[in-house]
């Protein structure tokens, strides 16, 4: 028991704790690494329970039992945001289990096609925006509902700063991450009266798999190309990212709705030097 404590006020991660989401039930979807996985622990970090989907099982089992090997308790249910049955099936799998949605970061996503508009395969347009806009859409869909049941709650959902600018060589990922973005404001103003906020985090140069794939190399050639253009001058930790969410969803931020942050490092506020990077992206 004592060991317990001891996890909970040290953190499940070694951070210190606040306790922001005590007894608070959380959701996370694409919450088996990087940024989805940092959150989920961050979550379970201040207290709250959490529900874990992504599409792999091995991953996400791992970090629902890390959680809890630290004395948290989180379940995992294999779920592809492609697929509205198993985004339904998620949030049921939740309510079931812990009882309510207090907290949903909406996290999976897919960095799309790195080609010029025009090349893009139709077939990769439709599956990127199936997983970037309908399945956040379809998240929200049901969280909202719960949390209307429940009288309240928050949302998080997962955008970039490619929603904020263009992007080119990454135009179908950047017009999902404005989708987003509209979604985000749309609702928070649609459910504010409810007791509902709704809030996007715009990542941009986070240190994930993902920016390594868009880019064709490791995260430390990312990270000396990047560097440049980003005023604090290395790639984020998925972590920095995850306190973001973890604050939006938590009391302290009460009275923050239809809010698209952006966690960059200072990027969008240089916008020359980041323009200066476009001819080499393929992925924001």
């Amino acid at each position: 028991m004592e060991d317990s404590r001891l996890s909970r006020e040290v953190g499940i991660d070694g951070s210190p704790s606040m306790g922001l989401l005590e007894g608070r039930v959380a959701l996370v979807t694409g919450g088996s690494a990087g940024i989805g996985l940092a959150a989920a622990l961050a979550f379970a970090r201040e207290g709250a329970r959490v529900m874990i989907g992504s599409r792999d099982s091995t991953r996400g089992e791992a970090a629902a039992e890390q959680i809890r090997a630290s004395g948290g308790e989180a379940h995992f249910l294999a779920t592809d945001v492609a697929d509205p049955g198993a985004i339904q099936a998620l949030v049921s799998a939740c309510i079931e289990r812990f009882g309510r949605v207090d907290s949903a970061f909406n996290n999976a996503a897919t960095g799309g096609p790195g080609e010029l508009c025009a090349d893009v395969r139709q077939e990769d347009f439709e599956h990127t925006l199936a997983v970037n806009v309908r399945g956040v859409w379809l998240c929200m869909k049901h969280e909202i509902r719960q949390m209307l049941r429940q009288g309240g709650g928050a949302i998080v959902n997962m955008s970039s700063v490619d929603g904020l600018t263009g992007s080119p060589n990454s135009s179908i990922y950047s017009a999902t991450k404005h989708a987003v973005d509209g979604l985000t404001r749309s609702a928070a103003v649609e459910y504010a009266a409810s007791g509902i906020r709704i809030n996007a985090v715009c990542a941009g140069g986070i240190a994930t798999g993902m920016l390594a794939r868009g880019y064709g190399h490791d995260l430390d050639w990312v990270e000396r190309y990047r560097r440049p253009a980003i005023p604090i001058g290395r790639l984020g930790r998925p972590e920095e990212c995850a306190q973001a969410v973890v604050w939006l969803c938590s009391d302290a931020a009460s009275y923050i709705t239809g809010v698209c942050l952006p966690v960059d490092g200072g990027l969008l506020a240089d916008s020359a030097s980041y323009m200066a990077l476009r001819p080499e992206r393929r992925d924001g």
